[in-house]
């Protein structure tokens, strides 16, 4: 199981050959309490991590949400506008967030395994 801290790294979907995406990674209670929170736009995706649950209450923009489990494998993909309460995911143990829209680009949906490459 990787022990995740607060940071910056790639989001590979598709494995070696994939897509590869910047991810914020917010691993602390304070870094997932702020996650998109204040923002206009995200630059990639955020990685909320350990989650199983997400709202968008305060949030400026409607986000893709992908509840993962502990192996990293997509769960759920859900859209959720802002002023939302997410409902938790039992099996979920990560969150993605990412801009409305781009996961379906991305080829993130349900089954798909996805992978974190930190950036030192």
């Amino acid at each position: 199981m990787t022990r995740w801290r607060d940071g910056r790294g790639k989001l590979v979907v598709g494995g070696e050959a994939g897509l590869r995406v910047p991810v914020e990674i917010a691993a602390s209670y304070r870094a997932r309490r702020k996650g998109l929170l204040g923002r206009d736009s995200v630059d990639g995706a955020m990685l909320l991590t350990p989650a199983n649950s997400v709202h968008t209450f305060g949030m400026r923009m409607p986000i893709d949400v992908a509840y993962l489990d502990r192996r990293m494998r997509v769960l759920a993909v859900r859209t959720m506008p802002p002023g939302r309460l997410g409902m938790p995911r039992l099996r979920a143990r990560h969150v993605l967030e990412a801009g409305a829209g781009v996961m379906k680009g991305w080829g993130v949906r349900v089954g798909v395994g996805i992978e974190i490459e930190a950036v030192d």
